[in-house]
Protein backbone atom coordinates (compact mmCIF):
# COMPACT_ATOMS: atom_id res chain seq x y z
CA UNK A 1 0.00 0.00 0.00
CA UNK A 2 1.17 3.11 -1.16
CA UNK A 3 1.49 6.20 1.35
CA UNK A 4 1.18 9.32 0.23
CA UNK A 5 4.31 12.14 0.93
CA UNK A 6 3.46 14.16 3.74
CA UNK A 7 2.88 18.37 2.67
CA UNK A 8 0.89 20.96 4.95
CA UNK A 9 -1.65 22.59 2.42
CA UNK A 10 -0.64 25.68 1.13
CA UNK A 11 -3.00 27.76 3.02
CA UNK A 12 -1.09 26.83 6.32
CA UNK A 13 1.80 27.21 4.86
CA UNK A 14 0.92 30.63 3.92
CA UNK A 15 -0.24 31.39 7.22
CA UNK A 16 2.73 29.73 8.95
CA UNK A 17 4.91 32.31 7.00
CA UNK A 18 2.81 35.29 8.01
CA UNK A 19 4.72 35.12 11.53
CA UNK A 20 7.97 33.28 10.46
CA UNK A 21 8.53 33.69 6.84
CA UNK A 22 10.32 35.77 4.46
CA UNK A 23 9.10 39.42 4.85
CA UNK A 24 7.19 37.92 7.50
CA UNK A 25 5.88 40.28 10.42
CA UNK A 26 8.62 39.46 13.27
CA UNK A 27 11.01 40.40 10.42
CA UNK A 28 9.48 43.46 10.13
CA UNK A 29 9.42 44.27 13.62
CA UNK A 30 13.03 43.42 14.10
CA UNK A 31 13.84 45.45 11.17
CA UNK A 32 11.93 48.61 12.44
CA UNK A 33 13.75 48.34 15.45
CA UNK A 34 17.19 47.83 13.45
CA UNK A 35 16.52 50.91 12.12
CA UNK A 36 15.32 52.68 15.27
CA UNK A 37 18.65 51.69 16.85
CA UNK A 38 20.80 52.21 14.16
CA UNK A 39 22.81 54.74 15.40
CA UNK A 40 23.45 52.89 19.42
CA UNK A 41 26.42 51.07 20.24
CA UNK A 42 26.51 47.17 20.26
CA UNK A 43 29.23 45.47 21.91
CA UNK A 44 29.68 42.45 20.22
CA UNK A 45 32.07 39.88 22.04
CA UNK A 46 33.32 36.96 19.95
CA UNK A 47 35.55 34.06 20.75
CA UNK A 48 38.87 36.05 20.44
CA UNK A 49 37.75 39.87 20.30
CA UNK A 50 35.35 42.77 21.81
CA UNK A 51 34.37 44.79 19.16
CA UNK A 52 32.34 47.76 20.08
CA UNK A 53 30.26 49.14 17.04
CA UNK A 54 29.68 52.89 17.36
CA UNK A 55 26.29 52.89 15.51
CA UNK A 56 25.71 55.21 12.70
CA UNK A 57 27.80 53.93 10.27
CA UNK A 58 31.19 54.20 12.32
CA UNK A 59 34.15 52.26 12.00
CA UNK A 60 34.56 49.89 15.11
CA UNK A 61 36.84 50.25 17.73
CA UNK A 62 38.40 46.59 18.63
CA UNK A 63 40.35 44.81 21.49
CA UNK A 64 41.97 41.83 21.00
CA UNK A 65 42.08 38.99 23.58
CA UNK A 66 43.27 35.43 22.95
CA UNK A 67 45.69 34.33 20.37
CA UNK A 68 46.88 37.64 19.12
CA UNK A 69 47.16 38.45 22.87
CA UNK A 70 51.12 38.53 23.53
CA UNK A 71 52.24 35.59 26.10
CA UNK A 72 48.63 33.69 25.12
CA UNK A 73 50.25 31.29 23.67
CA UNK A 74 53.56 30.86 25.46
CA UNK A 75 51.71 30.51 29.07
CA UNK A 76 48.83 28.52 27.39
CA UNK A 77 51.56 25.90 26.09
CA UNK A 78 53.16 25.41 29.49
CA UNK A 79 49.69 24.97 31.17
CA UNK A 80 49.32 22.14 28.48
CA UNK A 81 52.18 20.17 29.70
CA UNK A 82 49.89 18.32 32.14
CA UNK A 83 47.20 17.05 30.49
CA UNK A 84 49.07 16.25 27.22
CA UNK A 85 51.35 14.15 29.66
CA UNK A 86 48.00 12.43 30.95
CA UNK A 87 46.67 11.95 27.45
CA UNK A 88 49.59 10.43 26.56
CA UNK A 89 48.84 8.10 29.68
CA UNK A 90 45.45 7.58 28.35
CA UNK A 91 46.63 6.44 24.89
CA UNK A 92 48.61 4.22 25.93
CA UNK A 93 46.15 2.65 27.84
CA UNK A 94 43.80 2.51 24.91
CA UNK A 95 46.07 0.75 23.05
CA UNK A 96 47.22 3.60 20.72
CA UNK A 97 49.90 3.16 18.50
CA UNK A 98 51.03 6.96 18.99
CA UNK A 99 51.22 6.79 22.05
CA UNK A 100 55.57 6.82 22.80
CA UNK A 101 55.61 9.40 19.28
CA UNK A 102 53.35 11.59 21.31
CA UNK A 103 55.68 10.86 24.50
CA UNK A 104 58.92 12.13 22.66
CA UNK A 105 56.66 15.15 20.91
CA UNK A 106 56.62 16.31 24.57
CA UNK A 107 59.94 15.81 25.84
CA UNK A 108 61.71 17.43 22.40
CA UNK A 109 59.14 20.49 22.47
CA UNK A 110 59.37 21.34 26.31
CA UNK A 111 63.89 21.15 25.99
CA UNK A 112 63.42 23.44 22.86
CA UNK A 113 61.33 25.96 25.11
CA UNK A 114 64.18 25.77 27.77
CA UNK A 115 66.55 26.63 25.53
CA UNK A 116 65.15 29.87 24.35
CA UNK A 117 63.47 30.79 27.40
CA UNK A 118 64.99 33.56 29.82
CA UNK A 119 64.02 36.76 31.44
CA UNK A 120 65.09 39.03 28.36
CA UNK A 121 62.26 37.04 26.02
CA UNK A 122 59.55 38.25 28.33
CA UNK A 123 60.83 41.72 28.58
CA UNK A 124 61.44 42.23 25.45
CA UNK A 125 59.74 39.81 22.94
CA UNK A 126 56.52 39.16 24.89
CA UNK A 127 56.69 42.54 26.97
CA UNK A 128 53.24 42.78 28.53
CA UNK A 129 52.47 45.39 30.58
CA UNK A 130 50.63 43.01 33.64
CA UNK A 131 53.95 40.91 34.06
CA UNK A 132 56.62 43.95 34.36
CA UNK A 133 58.68 43.29 37.18
CA UNK A 134 57.91 39.36 36.91
CA UNK A 135 59.98 38.82 34.08
CA UNK A 136 62.33 36.76 35.37
CA UNK A 137 60.17 35.22 37.66
CA UNK A 138 57.73 33.80 34.75
CA UNK A 139 61.04 32.50 33.45
CA UNK A 140 61.84 30.40 36.21
CA UNK A 141 58.70 29.33 36.19
CA UNK A 142 58.41 28.01 32.74
CA UNK A 143 61.83 26.33 32.77
CA UNK A 144 61.16 24.54 35.73
CA UNK A 145 57.60 23.37 34.24
CA UNK A 146 59.33 22.26 31.15
CA UNK A 147 62.38 20.15 32.98
CA UNK A 148 60.20 18.47 35.38
CA UNK A 149 57.72 17.40 32.46
CA UNK A 150 60.71 16.10 30.08
CA UNK A 151 62.11 14.61 33.21
CA UNK A 152 58.66 12.75 34.43
CA UNK A 153 58.10 11.69 31.19
CA UNK A 154 61.85 10.02 30.27
CA UNK A 155 61.35 8.15 33.75
CA UNK A 156 58.26 6.75 32.43
CA UNK A 157 59.48 5.75 29.32
CA UNK A 158 62.32 3.92 30.95
CA UNK A 159 59.91 2.14 33.29
CA UNK A 160 56.37 1.69 31.53
CA UNK A 161 54.69 -0.08 34.78
CA UNK A 162 55.06 4.04 35.73
CA UNK A 163 52.10 4.99 33.34
CA UNK A 164 49.53 4.67 35.66
CA UNK A 165 47.52 7.68 37.23
CA UNK A 166 48.59 7.46 40.64
CA UNK A 167 51.80 7.91 39.83
CA UNK A 168 50.87 11.19 37.89
CA UNK A 169 48.73 12.34 40.74
CA UNK A 170 51.42 11.50 43.43
CA UNK A 171 54.75 12.59 41.42
CA UNK A 172 53.94 14.91 38.78
CA UNK A 173 50.67 16.65 39.57
CA UNK A 174 50.08 16.54 43.08
CA UNK A 175 53.30 15.35 45.00
CA UNK A 176 53.67 16.34 48.70
CA UNK A 177 57.40 17.20 50.12
CA UNK A 178 58.53 15.62 46.24
CA UNK A 179 62.47 16.35 45.95
CA UNK A 180 61.81 15.50 41.76
CA UNK A 181 58.80 17.59 41.58
CA UNK A 182 59.06 20.04 44.48
CA UNK A 183 56.23 22.56 43.30
CA UNK A 184 53.21 20.13 41.81
CA UNK A 185 52.26 20.69 38.83
CA UNK A 186 48.76 21.57 39.77
CA UNK A 187 50.27 24.60 41.01
CA UNK A 188 52.16 25.29 38.22
CA UNK A 189 48.80 25.35 35.84
CA UNK A 190 46.65 27.62 38.13
CA UNK A 191 49.78 30.48 37.75
CA UNK A 192 49.98 30.14 33.79
CA UNK A 193 46.28 30.25 33.56
CA UNK A 194 45.97 32.88 36.03
CA UNK A 195 48.89 34.99 34.91
CA UNK A 196 47.18 34.39 31.07
CA UNK A 197 44.09 35.76 32.10
CA UNK A 198 45.81 38.57 34.54
CA UNK A 199 46.46 40.34 31.09
CA UNK A 200 43.76 40.16 29.51
CA UNK A 201 41.69 41.10 31.99
CA UNK A 202 43.74 44.39 32.57
CA UNK A 203 43.52 45.46 29.33
CA UNK A 204 40.19 44.63 28.37
CA UNK A 205 38.37 46.27 31.69
CA UNK A 206 40.83 49.17 30.91
CA UNK A 207 39.95 49.71 27.47
CA UNK A 208 35.94 49.27 28.43
CA UNK A 209 36.34 51.96 30.78
CA UNK A 210 37.94 54.17 28.69
CA UNK A 211 35.13 54.18 26.16
CA UNK A 212 32.75 56.24 27.90
CA UNK A 213 30.05 53.73 27.31
CA UNK A 214 26.42 53.60 28.62
CA UNK A 215 26.23 50.77 30.15
CA UNK A 216 22.31 51.15 31.59
CA UNK A 217 21.36 50.48 27.69
CA UNK A 218 24.18 49.31 25.68
CA UNK A 219 23.45 46.36 23.38
CA UNK A 220 25.88 43.84 24.25
CA UNK A 221 25.78 40.12 22.15
CA UNK A 222 28.47 37.67 22.87
CA UNK A 223 28.54 35.90 19.66
CA UNK A 224 29.65 32.51 17.86
CA UNK A 225 31.43 29.63 19.30
CA UNK A 226 33.73 30.52 22.55
CA UNK A 227 36.33 27.83 24.02
CA UNK A 228 34.29 24.35 23.26
CA UNK A 229 31.36 24.10 21.58
CA UNK A 230 29.05 23.17 24.55
CA UNK A 231 31.10 26.12 26.87
CA UNK A 232 29.96 29.99 28.09
CA UNK A 233 26.15 29.10 27.45
CA UNK A 234 25.35 31.09 30.25
CA UNK A 235 25.95 34.46 32.43
CA UNK A 236 27.44 32.11 35.14
CA UNK A 237 29.73 29.80 32.69
CA UNK A 238 31.00 32.36 30.65
CA UNK A 239 33.28 34.56 32.13
CA UNK A 240 33.01 37.61 29.95
CA UNK A 241 29.63 38.04 31.48
CA UNK A 242 31.19 38.49 34.96
CA UNK A 243 34.18 40.74 33.23
CA UNK A 244 31.44 43.28 31.54
CA UNK A 245 29.42 43.58 34.99
CA UNK A 246 32.59 44.03 37.32
CA UNK A 247 33.87 46.52 34.47
CA UNK A 248 30.99 48.25 34.36
CA UNK A 249 31.28 48.72 38.29
CA UNK A 250 28.01 46.52 38.30
CA UNK A 251 25.59 49.05 36.23
CA UNK A 252 25.16 46.76 33.21
CA UNK A 253 21.38 45.45 32.97
CA UNK A 254 21.78 41.67 32.46
CA UNK A 255 19.10 41.30 30.18
CA UNK A 256 21.08 43.66 27.36
CA UNK A 257 23.40 40.70 27.43
CA UNK A 258 22.61 38.16 25.04
CA UNK A 259 24.38 34.84 24.23
CA UNK A 260 24.65 33.78 21.22
CA UNK A 261 26.87 30.47 19.97
CA UNK A 262 25.12 29.72 16.96
CA UNK A 263 25.60 33.88 16.06
CA UNK A 264 27.79 35.14 13.01
CA UNK A 265 31.88 35.15 14.22
CA UNK A 266 34.13 37.60 12.93
CA UNK A 267 37.70 37.54 12.89
CA UNK A 268 40.83 40.28 13.00
CA UNK A 269 40.78 39.65 8.91
CA UNK A 270 37.32 40.47 8.63
CA UNK A 271 37.84 43.50 10.31
CA UNK A 272 40.05 44.68 7.58
CA UNK A 273 37.08 44.23 5.26
CA UNK A 274 34.28 47.19 5.10
CA UNK A 275 32.32 45.22 3.02
CA UNK A 276 32.36 41.99 5.95
CA UNK A 277 32.50 44.76 8.61
CA UNK A 278 29.21 46.36 7.35
CA UNK A 279 27.75 42.74 6.40
CA UNK A 280 28.62 41.52 10.21
CA UNK A 281 27.04 44.43 11.86
CA UNK A 282 24.22 44.40 10.18
CA UNK A 283 23.64 40.10 10.95
CA UNK A 284 24.63 41.04 15.13
CA UNK A 285 22.24 44.03 15.07
CA UNK A 286 19.57 42.28 13.66
CA UNK A 287 20.43 39.39 16.27
CA UNK A 288 20.33 41.01 19.18
CA UNK A 289 16.94 42.97 18.24
CA UNK A 290 15.27 39.85 17.38
CA UNK A 291 15.93 38.62 20.74
CA UNK A 292 15.19 41.95 22.66
CA UNK A 293 11.57 42.02 20.61
CA UNK A 294 10.38 38.64 21.84
CA UNK A 295 11.00 40.24 25.25
CA UNK A 296 9.67 43.44 25.35
CA UNK A 297 6.40 41.03 23.71
CA UNK A 298 6.33 38.72 26.39
CA UNK A 299 6.43 41.00 28.63
CA UNK A 300 3.38 43.08 27.44
CA UNK A 301 1.83 40.30 26.40
CA UNK A 302 2.07 38.16 29.79
CA UNK A 303 1.94 41.23 31.84
CA UNK A 304 0.94 39.93 35.23
CA UNK A 305 2.45 36.64 35.43
CA UNK A 306 5.32 35.83 36.82
CA UNK A 307 8.45 37.15 34.94
CA UNK A 308 11.88 35.80 34.03
CA UNK A 309 14.85 37.42 35.23
CA UNK A 310 18.97 36.40 35.20
CA UNK A 311 20.12 35.90 38.34
CA UNK A 312 23.73 36.67 38.91
CA UNK A 313 24.07 33.62 41.68
CA UNK A 314 26.92 33.46 44.90
CA UNK A 315 29.02 31.02 44.25
CA UNK A 316 29.38 28.04 46.39
CA UNK A 317 32.11 27.76 49.06
CA UNK A 318 34.04 24.49 49.79
CA UNK A 319 33.37 22.71 53.27
CA UNK A 320 35.49 20.05 54.76
CA UNK A 321 32.60 17.62 53.71
CA UNK A 322 32.37 18.30 50.06
CA UNK A 323 32.33 15.93 47.88
CA UNK A 324 30.88 17.13 44.79
CA UNK A 325 29.52 20.45 43.57
CA UNK A 326 26.64 21.69 41.31
CA UNK A 327 28.53 25.46 40.21
CA UNK A 328 31.95 26.80 40.63
CA UNK A 329 33.64 27.48 43.98
CA UNK A 330 34.00 30.90 45.28
CA UNK A 331 38.33 30.66 45.60
CA UNK A 332 38.58 32.93 48.88
CA UNK A 333 42.04 33.79 49.07
CA UNK A 334 45.10 33.05 46.39
CA UNK A 335 46.48 30.44 49.04
CA UNK A 336 43.17 28.76 49.03
CA UNK A 337 44.74 25.82 47.23
CA UNK A 338 41.90 23.09 47.62
CA UNK A 339 39.65 25.42 45.96
CA UNK A 340 42.05 26.51 42.88
CA UNK A 341 42.70 22.97 41.92
CA UNK A 342 39.08 21.58 42.05
CA UNK A 343 38.17 24.59 39.91
CA UNK A 344 41.10 23.40 37.77
CA UNK A 345 38.71 20.10 37.95
CA UNK A 346 35.50 21.78 37.70
CA UNK A 347 36.23 23.21 33.99
CA UNK A 348 37.39 19.77 32.63
CA UNK A 349 34.72 17.98 33.89
CA UNK A 350 31.61 20.19 33.13
CA UNK A 351 31.42 20.47 29.22
CA UNK A 352 29.42 23.75 30.06
CA UNK A 353 32.22 26.08 31.60
CA UNK A 354 35.17 27.73 29.43
CA UNK A 355 38.50 26.60 30.57
CA UNK A 356 39.43 30.06 31.36
CA UNK A 357 36.52 29.94 34.41
CA UNK A 358 38.53 28.31 36.61
CA UNK A 359 40.49 31.51 37.21
CA UNK A 360 38.68 34.23 35.51
CA UNK A 361 36.13 35.58 38.22
CA UNK A 362 39.01 35.66 40.83
CA UNK A 363 41.77 37.50 38.82
CA UNK A 364 38.46 40.24 37.71
CA UNK A 365 37.70 40.86 40.76
CA UNK A 366 41.13 41.22 42.17
CA UNK A 367 41.57 43.90 39.79
CA UNK A 368 38.23 45.90 40.17
CA UNK A 369 38.99 45.54 43.82
CA UNK A 370 42.66 47.51 43.15
CA UNK A 371 41.46 49.77 40.08
CA UNK A 372 42.75 47.94 37.61
CA UNK A 373 46.13 47.50 39.24
CA UNK A 374 47.74 44.38 37.92
CA UNK A 375 50.91 44.58 40.38
CA UNK A 376 48.35 44.34 43.19
CA UNK A 377 46.58 40.93 42.12
CA UNK A 378 47.84 37.70 44.74
CA UNK A 379 48.60 34.98 41.67
CA UNK A 380 47.93 31.49 43.26
CA UNK A 381 50.93 28.93 42.40
CA UNK A 382 53.02 32.23 42.01
CA UNK A 383 53.18 35.12 44.50
CA UNK A 384 53.67 33.09 47.29
CA UNK A 385 56.16 30.29 45.44
CA UNK A 386 59.78 30.38 44.84
CA UNK A 387 60.26 28.66 41.44
CA UNK A 388 63.90 27.11 41.65
CA UNK A 389 66.79 29.75 39.59
CA UNK A 390 67.16 28.46 35.73
CA UNK A 391 69.84 26.46 35.62
CA UNK A 392 72.30 26.27 32.70
CA UNK A 393 70.83 26.51 28.98
CA UNK A 394 71.45 23.51 28.01
CA UNK A 395 71.95 21.55 31.48
CA UNK A 396 70.54 18.17 31.73
CA UNK A 397 66.55 17.89 31.90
Amino acid sequence: MLTMAYAPHDDFRSLYDVYTGPGSTAQHLTQHMVRLTAADPLLVVTGADFVIFPGGGRAPIVESFRHSTRGFVELTAVSHLAPSIAWVFRLRELGDPHWRDDAKRIIDRSDRVRSVNDASYWEEVVAVEAYRGYESKIADMVDYACRVSSRFMRTCLADERLMNFENLRQNFLDPIDGAAVPIPMNDVMVATFTLTFLDIAHRVIRWLRSQNLNWRTLMVLLSGKSGRPSAGLTWQTNNNCHLLWRASQERISAENVQITPHGPSLTLTDLRDPVRVGQFEAQVREVFLQLRANTDLARAMFEGYPAFAKCIEEPPVIEPTTKSLHAMPRLRSPDDRLTAITRLRFVMEDPTQLLSNSVAHFVIDQLCEHDNQPELVLIPGFSQVSYPARGQRHDTP
